[in-house]
Order: C-alpha cells, then structure tokens, then sequence
C-alpha cells in the first residue's frame, strides 16, 4: 500500500461574486448527485466553501482527462467516497487499482482535496484536517480558547499547551493536534458527534492511540499553509495547519512532517479561486 498521496488546496484568494457562486452552484447541483441537498446561499460563506468542495472531484478528473461520463462517484455505508473510472480497454486487474479514494476538508479561506489511488478497500481509508492557526473569536486569548476546546483533549494533551511556553507555540501546538484528530476522525469516517477526547496523539513521541489501544497502521503528513487574501480591498495573511491521515497497513504508525517546500511541491499543489472559475465551462465534459 505505497500508493502515493496528492493534495490540492483552494485558496479563497479574493471574495466570490453572487454570479460566480451560482455558477458553481448550478455545475454541482447538476454533475454531483450526492451533493443536491447543499442549499443555494450565496451569502453564506460556508455554502460556497461546501459547493467548491464539491468541485474539486470534477477539476481533479478534468486534469486527468477523464470525461464526467466516464467515472462514477461512490460512498461506502459511513461515507467515504472513491471514484471508480469507465474506462475501455482495461484489464480486470489494472480496473480494480484504478480506483480513486479521496476527502474534502475546508475552514476559512481554504479548501482540500486529499486523494490516493489503489484497490477500493485501500483508498477509502484516507481523510484530510485543515486548521486555521487563530483563536475564535478572533478577540479571545489564547488561554481562553485552549480552555474552549479541552473537552476534545485528552490530558496527557493538554500538558503540551502549558502558557509557560507563550501563545504562539501553544496555539501552533493545539492547531496540530486538532488537525491530527480531524484527520483520522474524517478516514475512518467517523460522525460529527464522535468524541475527540478518545483518541491521544504524544507528539513529541510519535505515537497515537484510541480508547488507550495504539492506532497502528497510518500514515500522518503535516504540512503547513499561509495565505494572503484579499477582503474588503485589504491584503489579510492567513496561516493554516494541515494533516493527511491514510491507513497504510504498516506495523506501526509514522508521522511525516512537510517543512520543506520543494518535497511539499511534489505532493501538495495549491489552487486559486480564479484557477476554479475560469475552468467552469470544461468540468460538465
């Protein structure tokens, strides 16, 4: 289960008119089926961010040169979509390792995209966490939000986030482990209600564990994004923290951490919003 991962990250680079927003609106209402119960809201920052989400599949697949008529979108019974591709001429082996396991995560200004290819039961295992490194809301100390989301850390946890070790570390640190835990709640495919304060990652360690037992097996990628935007006409600088999660099979689990930019280039690509729009016309091909 070496299968390489890619990443694509959307950035909202700039603020989305109402007639751009309804455009992606109309492509995914009419190429996503399992996305038709997304409600059209252009006002609404996270409807766009869910209806962009949703077109990352069709520009990923438009890329590979794949028509939309020739490749299926699949969910397993907890949610988790591969995409099988229609494709002639293809032996029966080389169809069953074509199948493409993928994850959509967004918050903010940043939307992702993880995806790996393989055997259907060894890409669906696959999830992406995307955290913005800021406290919420945006006037609260850092101790405060710490405080705000302790009932999703384990105490072992939160003994890394001592103030002793001053703001900027301590909300990078709670950023990771949010994003850890994101991660590998989205591959298993996890509910919104799953409880966080289960699973325990000692970073400094390298371990994880659910319920006390060591979750072996996957493989984690951290990797760091920082954006400019423009809102209302001013250039604002975001900074994020990503993590991928796949379930590799290995006997234990590894954490990769993404400092340097060119091995980042060679897995992670980053997207803008005009990139999206000006390509509208060719994603229903």
């Amino acid at each position: 289960m070496n299968s390489p991962i890619l990443v694509w990250m959307l950035y909202l680079n700039r603020e989305v008119t109402t007639e751009e927003y309804e455009k992606c609106y109309e492509l995914v209402h009419n190429t996503v089926p399992h996305a038709k119960s997304i409600p059209s809201n252009p006002s609404s920052g996270e409807s766009l961010r869910q209806i962009i989400a949703q077109m990352m599949p069709l520009l990923m697949m438009r890329h590979r040169r794949i028509p939309r008529a020739r490749w299926r979108d699949h969910s397993t019974h907890n949610g988790k979509h591969w995409i099988e591709q229609m494709l002639d001429h293809v032996n029966p082996e080389h169809h069953l390792r074509s199948m493409i396991g993928y994850h959509l995560a967004w918050e903010n200004s940043l939307i992702g995209m993880v995806m790996v290819q393989g055997k259907q039961r060894e890409v669906v295992n696959i999830g992406l966490g995307v955290k913005q490194v800021a406290v919420e809301p945006r006037d609260a100390t850092v101790s405060a939000y710490v405080e705000s989301l302790s009932h999703k850390l384990t105490e072992l946890e939160i003994s890394f986030l001592s103030p002793s070790l001053g703001d900027e570390v301590v909300l990078r640190r709670l950023c990771i482990l949010l994003a850890l835990k994101s991660a590998y709640i989205r591959a298993i495919g996890q509910p919104i209600g799953f409880d966080w304060s289960r699973l325990e990652f000692n970073i400094s360690e390298e371990t994880c564990s659910g319920d006390g037992q060591p979750l072996t097996g996957w493989e984690f990628r951290l990797y760091k994004a920082h954006l400019g935007v423009q809102r209302r006409g001013i250039l604002v600088e975001e900074s994020y923290q990503c993590v991928t999660a796949h379930f590799r099979g290995t006997p234990d689990s590894k954490f990769v951490w993404q400092d340097n930019n060119k091995d980042l280039e060679s897995w992670v690509q980053f997207i803008n919003i005009d990139q999206m729009t000006n390509v509208i016309p060719k994603l229903t091909d």
